[in-house]
This record gives C-alpha cells, structure tokens and sequence, in this order.
C-alpha cells in the first residue's frame, strides 16, 4: 500500500538492474535526461548513476525565464551529490520566439509548449552523446495523465514509471538525495507559483490511496466507497484515469494487414533476438 513503507533496497536493486540492463542491451553505456531540481528526476538522476556510472549521465537542466531560481540550484544539488555531468539549456529564445505569434495563449498552452521544448533538446543531446532519454513521469502522474504527451512524458526508458509519488518519496530517501529536494512542493515550475497539489486539487499521498486500491487492487466503486473514501472523489479520478488513456499508448494505428505494428508485432524476439 503507498501510505506504508516498500523494500526499498529491493526496489533500488530492480531500478538500477533495469537501467543498466534496458540501456546496455541496446550497445549503448550512457544516458540523459531532464533535471529540473524537482524529487522525480533527482531520483531517477541516482538511479542512473548507480547503474551506468555517474561519468555515463547527463543532465540538463532547462530553465524558462520565469522558472524559480531554487529550481536550478537544486538540480545543481543534485548533480553535485551524485557526480553526474550537468549542463544549462535556457529554453526562453525559442519559447518566446513561438509565442510572439501567440501572445494571447494561456499558461496550459505555454505549459505544454515548454515540455516539448525541453524533450526536443534532450532528443538532440541523445544523438549528440550517444545517450537514451530516461523518463521521469512517476505512476501517479501518468494514471492521472497530469503530463505532457511527447513533452515529460516522452522518453527511450522510464525507471520510475511504477512506482506511485508516495514511493518516489520513499525511495529518495534511502537513495539518499538531498532533503531540500525531498521536501520541496512538487511543482512542474511552468509558470510563477504553480505547485502540483494546487493545480490537481488533491495531495499525491491522498490519491495514491485511492488509485492503488482502484488499480492495483481493482477495488470496485462500491468497495472503494466502503473503504471510506467520498463518491466525488472516487469519480473525478475514475474519468481522469478513463480520459487519459491516450497518452499511456502508442498511436494507434490502423489494422489493415495481418502483423501491425505494437498489435501482432511487439518483440524483437520476432526477428531472432
């Protein structure tokens, strides 16, 4: 259950034999991401370097103008402790230059603009370094879809993708990344103020109780309202789970043969690998 304590040294061990292996299978030995100095990416930060070495991690850090300063220190922080390579790409310029032509967009506009901005650039670093993206979108977030479609939630590999944010906290801790970064408000830094609790409405551990018991353990409507959580509680996060399966698949493509593509052809075992 999220609100009690995991095995965190097994948990450690799986996360970093997966990155390890996921990347390494591929004849590739590094890796980057995104640091933005939030706890989802310090993690996922450690979690790389235990796995490839922090000499093979790159991290960049992409900063908006109106990004919180202490988000930038904390992912220096973060680099610092574990070694890692560290770098800054200000995506300002190209954000703004987009919308000069849209002054009137709103901040979800602006919002999801930026994510795909910041994906765009650790693509490139990918070819540049010869590196796989790790992805830093925790369960949670994507049951929830509180993300953005080939913005944060694009990625090669995502070693934290199962665990809900109750465990990201966990984790953290006996990974031993900072504390400032640990108990910092969670916030995607899209704009001045904005926290992920304000936004959604709900604390991560209140809906982590809810979403473990409506989708790890299948609990029914009615069981979940047994248990003694409130009915609008319960449905507003049944149509946010229904609502964003898009963004938890691939495109959908449409059959017309008789092997398609994430359909009847998935593994690479299919070709003798």
């Amino acid at each position: 259950m999220p609100g009690l304590p995991v095995n965190t040294d097994l948990l450690r061990r799986m996360l970093v034999g997966f990155v390890r292996d996921e990347v390494h299978k591929v004849g590739i030995t590094k890796a980057v991401l995104g640091l933005s100095g939030g706890i989802d990416s310090a993690l996922v930060v450690f979690i790389a370097a235990e796995a490839l070495g922090p000499e093979n991690v790159h991290a960049v850090c992409m900063p908006y103008k109106s990004s919180n300063p202490e988000s930038e220190a904390h992912a220096r922080l973060v680099a610092q402790a574990c070694g890692v390579n560290f770098s800054v790409v200000p995506i300002t310029p190209m954000v703004d230059a987009y919308f000069e032509m849209f002054p009137d967009a709103d901040n979800m506009r602006r919002g999801n603009k930026m994510a795909r901005e910041r994906m765009t650039i650790l693509f490139d670093h990918s070819a540049l370094l010869g590196a796989l993206v790790l992805g830093t979108s925790n369960k949670t977030e994507l049951l929830l879809g509180y993300g953005t479609l080939y913005g944060d939630m694009a990625s090669a590999l995502n070693p934290i993708g199962d665990l809900y944010k109750t465990h990201i906290w966990q984790l953290s801790e006996a990974m031993g990344v900072p504390g400032a970064v640990i108990a910092k408000q969670p916030s995607a830094d899209l704009w001045a103020g904005q926290t992920d609790e304000e936004e959604l409405g709900f604390s991560y551990r209140q809906v982590d109780e809810l979403l473990y018991r409506m989708v790890d353990q299948r609990l029914t409507r009615d069981e979940l309202l047994e248990s003694g959580f409130e009915a609008g509680f319960v449905d507003s996060i049944y149509k946010k789970v229904q609502n964003s399966h898009f963004k938890r698949r691939m495109p959908v493509i449409a059959k017309v043969s008789h092997r398609t593509i994430d359909r009847d052809f998935r593994y690479s075992r299919d070709w003798g690998r």
